[in-house]
């Protein structure tokens, strides 16, 4: 029985899955990627599991398909960049198995360290690239996708973006659908799957003798439409660009791309000859219109709209202010939405090793996570964040370059470690540095929604597993000096943080004690502030707490108890003892 529900672009990818009969699914999470494996684990008869990164996810799911099983693997665009090295290999090894990648690019960097457009990536492996433009095209686009890796033996790139992801549209599923999970006998001749370089090259031909196929089939293909409806604009355009060119210009031509790479050029070329004049309307870099403008095409895209960042359809309306009559629309008497500045939650374990930082003149090299926003004032605490892993290395590089190495500090989370920091850390300690490295253990991937790592002994299906003890990890490793703090105890932290510094060789600190959203009911105290005491030293205000206010008139210390986890680290700081303990209603 067909049923039509709205599903955010995530979950119709999860759903895809599953109707194409996908087995098998690993990923790392990352926004706005994450829901499409929370998603899809919930289907029954399917495996799916959170990779300590996305190359082993890659490498994970690439396993999958030789043995058989259609797989999926999800990560946010620079994910995509750790697991480069997989991914250019499989294009020449191609797969047993169904295999889709999907990359969910986010312009606009709502989470982010920098905005790319992985339709370069896609074309670089010379893969074939998809892009849905809402929730039913995701779900559509997915199974198609994994006809399409099968019929070329290759696999293939599902490009989302964050508004497509999180986005809802209607969706129409069969709610009485029971998959036939796709199962091939296990194919792994070694002449095509060793890429040692005899094989490599003859693999490479394969590929190469593939782009024709994939063209043709481009061009045949019903997951490109033309819309015709006028002869004088039109519009070449994919994904969420799409429903904001419908929006705006309803009544004009657009040539839709499904499929990116490779791009149907004789379509487009009809397309293009049929109009007076056409934009190509696309966010990021000019993949599709350098294409165009190289083939000769006369197009406007980037000569119009920006480059960088994310595209509305006002800014869309403004790029054409001053053609065809188009008028920016209002939004009547809304009052805009207010900004909500980010901000380590309150109770956030972490504050207090950036408080601890803060008052010390140190160089602070840190790494991907919410811990992030320890560089932001009031705390700033933290100089440097570039990607994942980065931080023990970019520290050890300070002091091998002869910054003094009492004076460097190096933070990283406990899921960005077991990401990416255990090579660093037998970096330092095989290159005989001095690094101190601060492990956050906050027992979770907070800044993508406490998914679980493999430091957090669960997997993505909730099931008990070994909890990798990282005391005991950097021990094996050899690192020399090691401790284990509260950071709700800041002064101790401090402490610690101030002797480890006059160490010499490999030092690790872990900062352990559990995110406060895993479980609030463990801090069985909330507090407020004794106005009568409160003399507005202003002390408090320095931890960046939410849950700390500052009353209006009076410059006093208020704590919304609404916000207030009760970590207590506040007490420690007034010097008037004005905070105090008030019991949970």
């Amino acid at each position: 029985m067909s049923k039509r529900i709205l599903m955010s672009g995530n979950e119709a990818i999860a759903r895809g899955a599953y109707e194409a009969g996908v087995k098998c699914a690993a990923g790392y999470p990352g926004t706005p990627s994450t829901e499409i494996l929370e998603n899809y684990v919930k289907y029954e008869g399917v495996y799916a599991e959170w990779s300590t990164n996305e190359k082993v996810a890659l490498e994970v799911a690439t396993g999958m398909s030789l043995g058989g099983a259609r797989a999926l693997v999800t990560m946010k665009h620079v994910g995509l960049n750790v697991a480069l090295d997989a991914f250019m290999t499989l294009a020449y090894t191609g797969i047993n198995a169904g295999l889709v990648v999907i990359s969910a690019d986010d312009p606009g960097m709502h989470s982010s360290q920098n905005e790319q457009d992985n339709r370069v990536l896609g074309k670089f492996a010379q893969v074939p690239v998809l892009e849905p433009a809402n929730s039913q095209e995701a779900k559509d686009f997915v199974k198609e996708a994994f006809a399409i890796s099968e019929k070329f033996d290759i696999p293939v790139l599902v490009r989302i973006t964050t508004r497509v992801a999180h986005s809802k549209s209607v969706v129409e599923i069969n709610e009485n659908f029971k998959p036939d999970f796709i199962k091939k006998p296990l194919n792994v001749p070694a002449a095509k799957y060793v890429m040692m370089p005899m094989n490599a090259i003859r693999q490479g031909k394969v590929l190469l003798e593939k782009q024709p196929k994939l063209k043709n089939f481009s061009e045949a293909t019903t997951l490109n439409t033309e819309e015709l409806l006028s002869k004088d604009v039109g519009f070449i355009t994919s994904g969420i660009s799409y429903e904001y060119v419908k929006e705006i210009f309803p009544d004009k031509s657009v040539y839709k791309l499904g499929m990116l790479n490779p791009l149907p050029m004789e379509n487009l070329k009809k397309f293009i000859n049929k109009h007076k004049k056409v934009y190509v309307v696309e966010e990021m870099q000019p993949f599709v219109e350098e294409q165009l403008k190289t083939a000769g095409f006369k197009v406007h895209g980037k000569d119009i709209f920006p480059i960088f960042g994310e595209f509305t359809p006002d800014i869309i309306r403004e790029c054409f202010k001053n053609k065809m009559g188009l008028k920016k629309q209002g939004t009547g008497n809304m009052n805009p939405v207010p900004g909500r500045p980010p901000v380590l939650c309150a109770g956030c374990p972490h504050r207090g090793v950036f408080y601890a930082l803060s008052k010390m003149n140190l160089t602070v090299t840190g790494d991907i996570g919410c811990y992030t926003l320890g560089a932001l004032p009031p705390l700033s605490a933290m100089d440097t964040c570039v990607d994942m892993g980065a931080s023990i290395n970019h520290a050890h590089g300070l002091e091998k370059a002869g910054v003094p190495n009492n004076k460097i500090v190096a933070v990283i989370g406990d899921s960005t470690f077991m990401h990416s920091g255990l090579t660093g850390i037998a970096n330092v300690v095989y290159n005989r540095g001095n690094t101190l490295t601060i492990i956050l253990d906050n027992r979770t991937t907070a800044m993508t929604g406490r998914q679980s790592h493999p430091g957090a002994g669960n997997t993505l299906t909730g099931d008990q597993t070994t909890n990798i003890d990282i005391e005991k990890v950097v021990t094996a490793m050899g690192v020399q000096h090691i401790a284990v703090v509260d950071p709700y105890n800041m002064k101790m932290t401090k402490h610690i943080i101030e002797d480890m510094l006059t160490k010499t060789g490999s030092k690790v600190i872990i900062a352990k004690r559990d995110c406060v959203l895993i479980n609030k009911s463990k801090l069985s105290v909330l507090f407020e502030v004794d106005s009568a005491l409160c003399g507005a030293a202003g002390e408090c205000f320095k931890l960046g707490c939410p849950a700390i206010e500052k009353e209006a008139g009076t410059g006093k210390a208020f704590i919304n108890p609404l916000v207030c986890n009760g970590c207590a680290m506040c007490v420690t700081l007034c010097p008037k003892k004005a905070i105090k303990p008030k019991k949970k209603v």
